[in-house]
Order: structure tokens, then sequence, then C-alpha cells
């Protein structure tokens, strides 16, 4: 055989077991902590009445710079609802002792698997019998959950992607088309803002559900083909889950979005439905 097609021979069967070898760079941990399930539950401060939690826990993916702008802006605007505001990373305050003393909780874009049977059970104890809850950004933003009550009823929908890069984040249109929430009420009848946006497997319904605001597909491109949903693509409603109320949002991925008056302003009022204040 020519030394020529031994060498491309010897290249064929050494080709496969390279590419088996290559290994994919390494997560950065800032954005991919160590996955740990907290046991103890933090120290509560003094709360008074109407007391809100913000949680911002991350088993998964974790934007650093994004949590702490959001928990800031959560806890000034709360702060001037005249409430008090307590946070905290530690899923263990999801027991039936510290959430009574709260009548909101605030989801920060926690992430992955939070939450133990027991305090899955206290949470969602704790909404069914009136509690209100305000998700923002990626605590909607898994793309599986092995809690199905979580995506299923709580939130209604699952996830299923974000634009992607090179165009992960554009310029959009998002139609408000329900006004009758103190979230919604102040805001544009056309909100054009710069985002990652976020695509589900259907429009949820049931549990009173309320669209308050969709995504106007045709004024940015959805890009992988896979999160374009077509006509309707709601981005902001609200639920009822028992006694409690569920406000669900889906913008909110870089930092800076906290600082929108048009974005806080919608969290502010949310926080507020949530309360039934």
């Amino acid at each position: 055989m020519p030394l020529s097609l031994i060498a491309l021979a010897l290249l064929a069967q050494t080709a496969p077991a390279t590419q088996q070898s290559a290994t994919p760079p390494p997560r950065d941990p800032r954005n991919w902590p160590a996955p740990v399930m907290d046991t103890v539950a933090p120290k509560l401060p003094p709360l008074r009445r109407g007391a809100v939690l913000v949680l911002s826990k991350t088993n998964g993916f974790r934007d650093p710079e994004q949590i702490d702008a959001a928990n800031a802006t959560l806890a000034e605007i709360v702060r001037k609802q005249g409430r008090d505001v307590f946070e905290t990373e530690n899923a263990a305050v999801m027991n039936p002792r510290d959430l009574a003393k709260f009548s909101t909780v605030v989801l920060n874009s926690t992430s992955g698997n939070i939450f133990d049977e027991s305090q899955r059970a206290a949470f969602r104890n704790w909404v069914e019998k009136g509690g209100g809850v305000v998700l923002l950004h990626g605590a909607g933003g898994d793309p599986q959950y092995d809690w199905r009550w979580y995506p299923e009823v709580l939130i209604g929908a699952q996830f299923i992607g974000h634009t992607g890069r090179p165009k992960q984040f554009q310029q959009g249109s998002i139609d408000v088309i329900d006004r009758s929430n103190p979230a919604t009420r102040d805001l544009p009848a056309k909100w054009v803002r710069t985002e990652e946006w976020y695509s589900f497997d259907k429009v949820p319904t049931g549990n009173c559900t309320r669209i308050l605001a969709t995504l106007d597909e045709t004024s940015y491109e959805p890009f992988p083909e896979r999160v374009r949903m077509g006509k309707e693509h709601p981005l902001i409603w609200t639920r009822c889950v028992g006694k409690g109320r569920v406000f669900f949002s889906a913008l909110g991925h870089k930092a800076e979005t906290y600082a929108e008056p048009l974005h806080r302003t919608l969290i502010s009022g949310a926080i507020r439905w949530a309360a039934r204040r």
C-alpha cells in the first residue's frame, strides 16, 4: 500500500479518538456555582406584617450582576411601599414558620433544583392558602424541572429557550394587552426595549390566567427558529393557584434593565398586586 494511503488510513482511525478526547471548556463558577441544598433556615430580623421575601438562590445558571441589580431594585421598591423586605439565597427559608411572616415572595432568577421535598411542600401550601408570588426572568427559565408543579401549575408553561448568539439581545416590541393590573396600568400600549427574549412551549391557560403582555415576533428575529412561538407569544401574565396569586415576567436579563423606569414600574405594580395592596 502506498505511504499516502497508509497515512490516510491511520488518520481515519485516530480522528474519532481525537474528537472524543476533546472536552468542552470548564464552566465559569460565577455563572454555574456548585449546587448546594440548604437545610438550616436563616435567622430572620423583626418584620412587620406584609413583609416581602426575596429569594435569589441558584443551583443552575446564575448572572451575579443581574441578581445583585434586581435585589437592590426590589429592596428599594418594597421600602418605598412602606414594607419590610428580607433578601436571602438560603432556600431553607421555605418552611411554614418563616413563610407565615411574609405576604409576598419574589423569586429573583432562581434556577436549578433549589428546594428539598419539605421546602417544596411548605412553599406550595403557603401559595395555595393565599400567598402572593412574583417570578422574575430566570425564575421561569430552566429548560426542565424535576418538580412538575412548578412549571405546570405555578407558571403555567415550560421555558423552551431564548434568542441565541449572535442575536441574543435584540430590540423588540411588547404589546401591553391588559392594563387592568397595577403592573401594566402605566405602561405604553407598545413598549419597545432590548431584551433576551424568552419562549415557552405553550400559551398558559386555566387557573384564571390573564395574559398581560405579548411579544410581537415581527419586531425582532426569533433565532434560532425553534424559539418562534407565532402570533401569540406571552411574556407577562398572572395566575391563581388555590387562594394564592402568581405574577410572572420573562423580562430582566441584563443588570441595567433594573434601572429602566418602565421596568421598575412593572415590578412595583407586580409586588402590589401579589400582596393585594
